[in-house]
């Protein structure tokens, strides 16, 4: 289930996604919320300099484990414009970071790139739960994933948008 407040913070996540696309980069953003509602971290893909594991829920994880106490990760939530992939699942998992929250899916972003001809990830793309059977999740929320489709058919170069 998907509330206002998961709304508004998982706004933020696409605009951080839109902002990653305006700086030459994938289009993902995640961020990072307390228990009290508190932004504690937040960030977009910087897969463009050559690292594929730079992604943001990856960020989000090692600044977790970095910064807050185990009950703290348990009880925040990640918001994020894009399933986990299985990378980012594990280490959600491993850190013990709380529900996710995502505005669209690994399966519909599949479906995008193979519709567009674009050449797959080198890892599956497996559901969080498949990854991480334990973790809350919620997703994808249709409004927003059509936003995150549309980003994501401008970094391919589909500027027809619906094709």
């Amino acid at each position: 289930m998907v509330d206002e407040t998961d709304l508004r913070y998982l706004r933020r996540a696409v605009d951080l996604a839109a902002t990653a696309l305006d700086k030459g980069d994938e289009p993902f953003g995640s961020v990072l919320v307390g228990a009290d509602g508190t932004v504690l971290f937040e960030d977009h893909n910087h897969v463009a300099g050559g690292d594929a594991t730079q992604h943001p829920e990856f960020a989000i994880a090692r600044w977790a484990a970095e910064n807050l106490s185990p009950p703290d990760r348990a009880a925040s939530t990640v918001y994020t414009s894009g399933e986990h992939c299985p990378m980012c699942s594990a280490a959600h998992a491993w850190v013990g970071l709380g529900r996710i929250v995502y505005a669209s899916s690994a399966e519909q972003l599949c479906s995008w790139l193979a519709r567009w001809g674009v050449v797959s990830a080198p890892v599956r793309p497996l559901p969080i739960t498949e990854v991480a059977p334990n973790l809350p999740v919620a997703g994808p929320v249709p409004s927003l994933a059509e936003e995150v489709r549309a980003l994501h058919a401008l970094r391919h170069g589909r500027t027809d948008d619906r094709t």
